[in-house]
């Protein structure tokens, strides 16, 4: 029998296992190359560009919020001194015109009880 057969009719033929490398045209290789390393730089240029402009504009809402901040801190300082400011006298003003207008009695519902319970009555 001979040494190169195996039980079953297979041949075990020598060297390396799997599948033979393909005879391609190496300027194709080369291109194909090319064409993917085009590709993955236009996609890496339009990823940073996305970032760049979440950052800016997660910057610029953070310069809104430190804005309204620091109005809402002049706003405690000056209502610390007795001070009522005028931006807040507006919207008190502008909240109770709106409940008058849309027919709603609750804030006056709500300061009589205040007045009522505050004088000692139920």
């Amino acid at each position: 029998m001979d040494e190169n057969k195996m039980g079953g009719g297979k041949v075990k033929k020598p060297g390396k296992r799997g599948r033979k490398p393909a005879k391609i045209d190496l300027k194709a290789k080369l291109e194909r190359s090319r064409q993917s390393a085009r590709e993955c730089r236009a996609r890496k240029k339009l990823r940073y560009q996305y970032l760049e402009e979440l950052v800016s504009s997660k910057e610029r809402a953070i310069c809104a919020l430190r804005e309204e901040l620091e109005m809402y801190k002049q706003w405690c300082s000056a209502m610390d001194q007795g001070k009522i400011p005028s931006e807040i006298k507006a919207l008190l003003t502008g909240d109770e015109q709106r409940t008058i207008q849309s027919g709603g009695n609750s804030n006056k519902t709500s300061k009589n009880k205040n007045n009522i319970s505050s004088n000692g009555q139920s």
